[in-house]
C-alpha cells in the first residue's frame, strides 16, 4: 500500500511539472495566409522528435488539434498544418469536397503546401530535425503520402483511412522514408484497384512500407 502511495505521489508531482504548450502559428505559402497549431511539452529537455499532423477534408479542426496535443504528451513536438488557408474551415460535405478537390487535382500544390508546414516545424528551436515524421487522416492521409512521394527527407509517414492514388506512380522512386498505411478493409471510398495499384507502386519502387487492413472497418 505504501509503495502504491509513493508511486501515486511521484506520478502526481511529475504531472504537475509537465505543461503542454499550445499555440496558433500563422505562416504563409504562395501568398496564402495559413494558421497552424503547435504543441509540445516544455518540461522535456532538449530537442523533441517532431510530427507533422495533416487534417481531414474539413480543414484544421478540433480532432487534429486533439491528436497534436496527444503527441505532445508523448514527448513529441507536433505541428498541425493548415492546408486550406486561415479561416477556411468547411462546414458541409459539399464545401469540404470542393476544398479537398483543389489539392487533389493539383498534387504539386498539395505537396508544396504540406512542405511549407514541415518547414515551420523544422524551424522551431525544439525540433529535432533528424527525427521527423508525418501523419494524416482521410484527405490528410493522402497528403502525407504525397509528401513522401515528393522526396521529403523525413523518417516516415502514416496514413489513416487516406486515399492511395497518385497521378504519377513513378514518383515513388523519390521516396526516402518508411510508410505505414492503416486502412479500413470495408472503406467504400478506396476501391480494390486503388489498393492494388498502390501495392504495385510501392513494390516497384522498393519502398519500405507496411499496409494494415482492419476487417469490418469502414472509412474514418
Amino acid at each position: 500500500m505504501r509503495i502504491f502511495i509513493v508511486i501515486s505521489v511521484l506520478f502526481f508531482a511529475v504531472t504537475l511539472q509537465a505543461e503542454i504548450i499550445t499555440e496558433d502559428v500563422e505562416y504563409n505559402h504562395g501568398g496564402t495566409s495559413l494558421l497552424g497549431y503547435m504543441a509540445y511539452d516544455d518540461s522535456v529537455e532538449g530537442e523533441h522528435p517532431g510530427v507533422v499532423v495533416v487534417h481531414e477534408w474539413t480543414g484544421l479542426n478540433d480532432y487534429a488539434k486533439m491528436r497534436t496535443r496527444q503527441l505532445a504528451e508523448m514527448g513529441y513536438i507536433a505541428f498541425a498544418v493548415d492546408m486550406y488557408g486561415k479561416g477556411i474551415r468547411p462546414q458541409t460535405a459539399q464545401e469540404a469536397s470542393r476544398q479537398a478537390g483543389i489539392y487533389r487535382s493539383d498534387r504539386e500544390l498539395m505537396r508544396n503546401r504540406v512542405l511549407a508546414g514541415l518547414e515551420v516545424l523544422r524551424e522551431h528551436e525544439l525540433s529535432d530535425n533528424s527525427h521527423i515524421a508525418a501523419i494524416g487522416y482521410c484527405f490528410g492521409g493522402g497528403t502525407v503520402l504525397e509528401l513522401a512521394r515528393s522526396g521529403a527527407d523525413i523518417a516516415g509517414v502514416v496514413s489513416f483511412h487516406g486515399n492511395l492514388d497518385t497521378p504519377d506512380p513513378s514518383d515513388a522512386e523519390d521516396i526516402k522514408c518508411k510508410i505505414l498505411v492503416c486502412h479500413g478493409a470495408a472503406d467504400p471510398h478506396v476501391p480494390d484497384k486503388q489498393i492494388d495499384d498502390f501495392m504495385q507502386e510501392m513494390s516497384s519502387a522498393g519502398v519500405d512500407f507496411q499496409f494494415i487492413a482492419y476487417g469490418g472497418a469502414v472509412h474514418s
